[in-house]
C-alpha cells in the first residue's frame, strides 16, 4: 500500500524493513551502528581521532576509504574499537520536501520520496562518495558518515565531522576491554617515551599538533562553510 503523504507528515526510517540483527562483534556486523577503530601514527598522538563508517541493516560495515572508494564489508584499518548503535527511530524524511538542507549547508539532490529505509540512504551516500576524492583535511571518512546521518535525519540532521567526532568520543561503547587497550596502548607508549627523551620539548610540540589538527576542524567546519566537504 502507499503511503498516505497527505497524513502523515514524516515516514520514520526503517518501518517498512525487518527487525535489526543482534549485533555481533565476531563476525563484524553492526546493524544501523557508527563504528569507529584507531588509525596508525595519528591515534598514537592524539587518541580520540581515528577511522569511522557506518553500518547497513544488516550489519555490513561501509566506510571511504580512498578516492572514489568507499569499503564494504572489510573496515579498512582493522576491526571496529567503538560502535554506537541508531535508533531509526529518531531518524526521519519529510515526504513534502523536495530536498533537505542541513545547518551547514548540505542539500540532498535527490527526491525525498526516494528514501524510505536506512539501506536506501546509504546506498544513495555511497553513489555519491564513489564519485569523490579523498583528503584527510576536506573530505575523509568523518565526512561519509556525516553526509549519510544528514541524509537519514538522524536527529534532525546538522552533523559535521566535528560533532560526529564527539558523539563518538563521548558516546561510543567499546566492543571489548582489548580494544580499549589497543587503541589507548600506543598512545601511552608513545607519551610515555616522548616525556622521558623529549621532556618539555615533546609535549610542547604535542599539543601545538593537537591545537593545529583539531584547530583545523573547528575552523573549516564552522568558519568557512563548505571547507570540510559534508
Amino acid at each position: 500500500m502507499e503511503p498516505n503523504a497527505d497524513s502523515e507528515h514524516h515516514l520514520m526510517i526503517g518501518h517498512i524493513t525487518p527487525q535489526n540483527m543482534p549485533i555481533d562483534p565476531r563476525t563484524a556486523r553492526f546493524p544501523c551502528c557508527i563504528v569507529w577503530t584507531p588509525l596508525p601514527v595519528i591515534s598514537w598522538l592524539v587518541p580520540f581521532i581515528g577511522h569511522m563508517g557506518i553500518c547497513r541493516e544488516d550489519g555490513v560495515i561501509l566506510d571511504f576509504a580512498g578516492p572514489n572508494f568507499v569499503c564494504v564489508d572489510n573496515f579498512t584499518f582493522g576491526a571496529v574499537a567503538r560502535y554506537i548503535q541508531i535508533n531509526k527511530e529518531k531518524c526521519c524524511i519529510c515526504p513534502h520536501l523536495a530536498a533537505y538542507r542541513s545547518e551547514e549547508g548540505y542539500k540532498q539532490n535527490e527526491p525525498a520520496e526516494d528514501l524510505l529505509t536506512w539501506d536506501d540512504a546509504l546506498r544513495k551516500g555511497t553513489q555519491e562518495f564513489q564519485h569523490r576524492s579523498y583528503n584527510l583535511f576536506t573530505c575523509n571518512c568523518h565526512s561519509f558518515v556525516a553526509n549519510n546521518l544528514n541524509r537519514l535525519g538522524f536527529q534532525s540532521g546538522g552533523w559535521n565531522v566535528v560533532n560526529l567526532a564527539v558523539l563518538i568520543f563521548l558516546k561510543g561503547r567499546w566492543v571489548n576491554k582489548a580494544s580499549m587497550v589497543r587503541s589507548y596502548l600506543p598512545f601511552v607508549t608513545v607519551f610515555g617515551l616522548g616525556l622521558t627523551y623529549g621532556g618539555w620539548t615533546f609535549i610542547t610540540f604535542l599539543a601545538f599538533f593537537i591545537f593545529l589538527l583539531v584547530g583545523w576542524f573547528l575552523i573549516g567546519t564552522y568558519c568557512f562553510r563548505n571547507l570540510i566537504q559534508l
